[in-house]
């Protein structure tokens, strides 16, 4: 055991910590690297250039004759996938912070670097991408000092793309990371950390063991679900999963055991022996996950509504922070009501049902989840605006806020104050970092930064601004319930909550968004924003309409006359019966208003 390392790799998105593994896995002769980024073997995450999944590994290091098993985990950076990093965390012994030499310390990476104090983790600091011309590596040293108070030789200076002090990094995880500690010979407790779906095997589960060993073969239980399984397969992760007849304590590996249902496995679970119930607590201090924001996910096609459930099933094995629960939609028939950690979240969710999957869904305006306290002193939490009570029986209505951190260079504090304040956002402080780096925080409504903020700030700053955010309880707001109206019906799937002060302005430039995403139809479309009786917006779609007079060359008026009076009875009858048909591009422009 004490030659076993476990660590994880941590830092802002973009700032090289998947090539930074590339070079590691080259270093240890794990694999040979034949492309970027080995360990991101999502097509998405190729696409995008960002890591969605953390990915476990394990490689071999020999030093001064004595072998090391170093058990890496690559997280991801983004603030909406921050669980999958909380999870890799409770898996590790130490994790190494990385920072770029051209931007510095950024938001999610004060965020991520707390995230592993809290667990104890030792942190190595890492400055990568020293190579580049506009590298400033003695500024961000400076700042890693600040930030964690060590020495600067402690800080390494790397290159992911050269391969610079990958040397210096795997000394220093030998030398100062902990290796794990455990009773080797007491009952097993082993902590699942993730879970994934195989289409031949059933769900595989990965997990890390905190106590004794597990051999194949063994009858082990799940203490969570009470449930029993036989130990079929276990093993280590390399870039495949390499079967082993016995796992020791601080191992981290899988288990196969023919697992079919889903909901069977949940992360955060305890695995020991069938004979050690009883004798072994579950390991605590695992979160569960706290969803930011709320959305209706339909099939387009009614009769998938049970393939959609055993889709997001086994996508939520891979993806621990997507929860749902059934509801149903006038105008939609019935789906899900998803919670996604954020907007980026939830994008690619619908992108890997649509690609994994081969679901085609339909996504609603999303929403965050309100307190609604009623006359009679109820409480009701509200995740959709459908569910909202009738206006005469609300009392108040309470929002989610949030404590956001906005770091950035002395130039853009201007505009981005002027886009928080606009966002109901509070100043609480600011304060100069480093050099000409400021950060600027703010409180502010979570569903003003639902839809658009994150890619207004990258605008207004030039790429140069990082935002992390946490919650911070609710408070007491003046909300309305805005309803968007066809040819008068209303289309739920639409409605959304706003502050009044935003609601004439919202509704105004949905109803004109629509107006240019929905199909002309054989009758005129009324588009009204709505809110309860009194409609605040109007836009028209015109009608289709045949040329009945061409056949007419000449004669009388009157000809003319009866043939358009006679189109215009059937177009009136035609509205009677007609029915809008919203496509899916007019549900994801409400996400994209300006």
């Amino acid at each position: 055991m004490k030659h076993i390392r476990n660590f994880c790799i941590i830092a802002h998105i973009d700032h090289g910590k998947s090539t930074l593994a590339d070079r590691l896995l080259e270093r240890t002769n794990t694999i040979q690297v034949t492309e970027g980024q080995m360990l991101d073997d999502m097509d998405l995450e190729r696409e995008r250039g960002i890591t969605i999944k953390s990915h476990a590994i394990q490689m071999a290091y020999e030093r001064d004759g004595q072998k090391y098993i170093l058990n890496l985990i690559d997280t991801p950076g983004h603030v909406d996938f921050s669980y999958e990093v909380s999870r890799s965390i409770a898996a590790c012994e130490g994790a190494l912070l990385v920072v770029d030499a051209t931007q510095g310390v950024q938001a999610q990476t004060i965020s991520n670097l707390y995230m592993a104090i809290d667990h104890d983790l030792e942190i190595i600091p890492v400055v990568n991408k020293c190579d580049m011309p506009n590298a400033m590596p003695e500024e961000v040293e400076d700042e890693i000092i600040d930030l964690l108070g060590c020495k600067r030789e402690e800080i390494i200076r790397a290159s992911g793309k050269t391969g610079q002090g990958v040397d210096d990094i795997l000394n220093a995880v030998v030398d100062r990371i902990p290796c794990p500690t455990g009773d080797e010979d007491g009952p097993l407790q082993a902590l699942i950390f993730d879970s994934v779906f195989n289409s031949f095997r059933g769900i595989i589960a990965y997990f890390k063991i905190v106590n004794g060993s597990i051999r194949k073969g063994d009858n082990v239980v799940f203490i969570n679900t009470g449930k029993e399984y036989n130990a079929d397969e276990i093993g280590v992760l390399k870039m495949d999963m390499v079967p082993r007849q016995e796992l020791h304590c601080g191992d981290v590996g899988y288990i196969v055991s023919g697992i079919k249902t889903a909901t069977e496995v949940k992360v955060g679970d305890t695995i020991t022996h069938v004979s050690s119930l009883g004798k072994v607590d579950a390991i605590a201090g695992f979160e569960e996950v706290k969803p930011m924001v709320f959305a209706g996910v339909y099939p387009i096609e009614t009769e998938d509504y049970e393939n959609l459930r055993a889709s997001l099933e086994k996508l939520q094995l891979n993806d621990a922070s997507l929860t749902f629960q059934p509801e149903s939609s006038v105008a939609l028939g019935f789906g899900f009501r998803c919670g996604f950690l954020g907007l980026l979240h939830m994008e690619i969710v619908q992108e890997r049902l649509d690609r994994e999957f081969n679901m085609d869904v339909i996504t609603t305006v999303p929403n965050v989840s309100y307190m609604v306290y009623d006359k009679q002193g109820e409480v009701k939490e509200v995740h959709n605006p459908a569910g909202m009570p009738d206006p005469t029986l609300i009392d108040h209505i309470e929002e989610p806020y949030i404590h956001a951190s906005v770091i950035t260079t002395s130039n853009f504090i201007g505009p981005i104050m002027t886009l928080c304040l606009g966002k109901r956002g509070e100043l609480i402080k600011q304060d100069f970092i480093s050099g000409n780096r400021v950060e600027i925080q703010f409180a502010m409504p979570l569903g003003e930064i639902v839809i658009d903020f994150y890619d207004k700030l990258k605008s207004i700053s030039k790429g140069y601004a990082s935002f992390d955010y946490h919650q911070a309880g609710f408070r007491p707001s003046k909300l309305v319930k805005l309803d968007i109206l066809l040819n008068g019906e209303p289309v739920d799937a639409l409605s959304t909550l706003t502050h009044v002060d935003n609601s004439v302005d919202f509704g105004r430039r949905m109803c004109e968004k629509l107006k240019e995403l929905l199909p002309r139809q054989q009758f005129d479309i009324a588009i009204q924003a709505a809110i309860g009786a009194k409609i605040i917006a109007r836009e028209t779609v015109k009608q289709v309409r045949k040329d009945v007079t061409a056949k007419c060359y000449g004669g009388d008026i009157s000809r003319k006359r009866k043939l358009l009076e006679k189109q215009k009875r059937g177009k009136k009858r035609m509205k009677q019966i007609g029915n809008v048909q919203v496509p899916q591009k007019a549900f994801l422009a409400v996400l994209k208003l300006d």
